[in-house]
């Protein structure tokens, strides 16, 4: 597929998807949902990748679903199966075996939003703003927000963002777990230079397998969690990474050492 709606972007082990609809603010269009869902397969089925960044182009991460194109969407049953797509693809995200980061800034809303919360990490621009206030336009959001927000900001916070329609600041977002690190705006893509820096320095098969049980543990209850925790247990034990990794913690060498540093370095720049 050609895009036109985003940009995607690979330099060595990182690739980069540019929601390019600034002077829409990144509207999710139907056209722009298709090139994004076909975007994150591509990135998925290249095994040299390790990273994905998403960003939004001319100050803005989205605005959300594109109002304008709603007398296109369909009969109901066109629209349920909309759905059912937007959601299938905040699920490939979510369960992609990279590292995920979104590096967000200006309006972040609506689906924008339902999108960060499948990434692993959230870097948020000073200025940002949050929310899915799909009940002022007569909807209920529909790219997983009513399910998966929960998980982050609890039962009472849930209820004021979708039911008011609330919108946040970077520092609100980052009190309630959307966020984080938030950072100046000039400083946003050296933020997630620097963690990508980090992430580069792990054995990227360990970070897939830590990445896995925890979505899949946080899912379940605690002893099935626990379950899956003893078999990743197991598997590290088979990996050449835990070999390298055990001897060069127990010899004190540069790989466990320069990981080490590269943390403590990390939140020396950014605090918790």
């Amino acid at each position: 597929m050609s895009y036109t709606q985003i940009i995607l972007d690979k330099k060595g082990p990182v690739a980069t998807i540019t929601l390019n609809r600034p002077e829409k603010m990144n509207a999710l269009s139907i056209k722009l949902s298709a090139e994004l869902a076909d975007a994150v397969n591509n990135v998925k089925l290249d095994d040299e990748l390790k990273i994905l960044v998403f960003r939004g182009a001319g100050g803005n991460f989205s605005g959300g679903d594109d109002i304008n194109e709603f007398p296109q969407w369909g009969t109901t049953f066109n629209i349920f199966e909309r759905g059912k797509l937007y959601q299938h693809t905040a699920d490939e995200i979510e369960s992609l075996n990279k590292i995920t980061i979104a590096a967000v800034e200006g309006a972040t809303v609506g689906g924008g939003l339902e999108i960060t919360m499948v990434c692993d990490f959230v870097i948020a621009a000073e200025g940002s703003r949050f929310g899915i206030p799909e009940i002022d336009i007569g909807m209920t959001p529909g790219w997983g927000g009513t399910q998966r927000m929960g998980r982050f900001v609890g039962r009472r916070k849930i209820r004021e963002m979708i039911l008011l329609g609330t919108l946040l600041n970077a520092h609100q977002a980052k009190e309630v777990h959307l966020v984080n690190r938030i950072v100046p705006a000039d400083k946003l893509q050296q933020a997630v230079d620097d963690l990508i820096e980090v992430l580069l320095t792990k054995p990227q098969e360990i970070l897939t397998l830590g990445k896995f049980i925890i979505q899949k543990g946080m899912e379940a209850d605690l002893h099935t969690g626990l379950g899956f925790e003893v078999v990743a247990g197991a598997l590290n034990t088979t990996t050449q990474a835990m070999k390298d990794s055990s001897t060069s913690f127990s010899q004190k060498t540069p790989l466990w050492q320069n990981r080490r540093k590269k943390v403590e370095e990390y939140y020396r720049k950014y605090p918790w």
